[in-house]
């Protein structure tokens, strides 16, 4: 059995001890290794301006972490239920990976709980742009190591999830629904569910449902204490028609990640989303692309990673602008000098 999620690692747990100091000046960027709970409550009050980031989905991939398959069974032990999830600290000390909970209730409940984190860090009129995808329930499920869910020659291991409740056979989850309207609970104001539509989403080998051809991409911000809520946003840096579903091919994965952000996914999210010299957060930024887009448009960037491996490529990858620019299949998007330079609080 495993106990660990990760294996110990003396710059981890010291960045994880002291406090952060983001990048002051524009076109930088910084990478830290480390759990994204612990280096969110490292940052300074009040000192990012936009969160925008794709955090591992429930029960696909391992990503070479290690996780206790026993740590339900532990939980219960220690008096614990199926219907009350425990607190991520417990959860991740049990030798628990995020998006490898045994149940799709504890998956949000860590999720929110690790965005939370992030609220004093937020600026007043920050924003935060979370991706998140769905899935079906199955009782017998396959977890690649990395690689597509279903797709590939990629190893893979097979689990059992309890059923009950929502949690039945071919049910989709509408995970993406639940975390949004956990959120909401926590103060936070859901201003766009906006739609990524993926043209290029391969065959399926079922014949009783349409393929998932879309993902979720939701634009929170904080609810003020009173009033309604003022936040940044350049209206002119979206895509044209400023519609909430845009369509963006998938994109090939970078340095053994699977799941890339596209760049013009992300792209008019940073732009509208966070001024120029801003400061762009991504706590599960993989391989980096957001960071670098964030630096290729004159903001500063700032991303956690919790694997070596990724974190190191973050770093290579932030200041290159060929890993920064989209690729050929990819959807247009005006050009910034065709842009009225606007922006406001709304």
């Amino acid at each position: 059995m495993n106990v660990s999620t990760k294996p110990f690692n003396l710059r981890q747990d010291m960045e994880a001890s002291q406090d952060i100091t983001p990048p002051l000046q524009g076109n930088l960027t910084e990478v830290h290794e480390g759990d994204a709970f612990d280096l969110m409550g490292k940052l300074p009050a009040e000192s990012v301006d936009l969160i925008i980031t794709s955090p591992p989905y429930w029960g696909l991939r391992t990503y070479g972490l290690d996780h206790n398959e026993e740590i339900l069974r532990e939980w219960e032990a220690e008096g614990g239920s199926k219907e009350v999830s425990p607190s991520y600290d417990w959860y991740r000390l049990h030798g628990g990976c995020l998006g490898l909970e045994p149940l799709p209730e504890w998956y949000v409940s860590n999720l929110v709980e690790i965005f939370q984190r992030s609220a004093p860090a937020l600026k007043p009129g920050g924003s935060m742009w979370i991706n998140i995808g769905d899935t079906y329930f199955a009782r017998w499920s396959s977890i690649r190591f990395d690689g597509r869910q279903g797709l590939g020659d990629n190893p893979r291991m097979r689990r059992k999830t309890p059923m009950g409740g929502f949690r039945q056979e071919k049910q989709l989850l509408l995970i993406p629904a639940r975390f949004a309207i956990a959120m909401q609970a926590e103060r936070w104001i859901l201003r766009n569910d906006v739609i990524w539509e993926k043209r290029n989403v391969p065959p399926r080998p079922e014949k009783d449902r349409l393929r998932i051809a879309h993902e979720h991409f939701f634009h929170f911000v904080k609810r003020p204490k009173e009033g309604r809520a003022k936040y940044y946003y350049d209206m002119s840096a979206v895509e044209e028609g400023a519609r909430d579903v845009v369509r963006v091919n998938a994109a090939p994965g970078s340095d053994g990640h699977s799941a890339t952000f596209p760049v013009k996914l992300i792209e008019p999210r940073i732009l509208s989303s966070c001024p120029p010299g801003g400061l762009v957060l991504d706590p599960f930024c993989g391989t980096g692309r957001s960071l670098a887009v964030a630096v290729k448009n004159g903001r500063r960037g700032m991303g956690f990673e919790i694997t070596s491996n990724f974190s190191a490529a973050a770093r290579a990858n932030v200041t290159n602008r060929q890993f920064a620019t989209a690729a050929e299949d990819e959807v247009d998007l005006p050009k910034q000098d065709q842009r009225d330079s606007q922006s406001h609080l709304f």
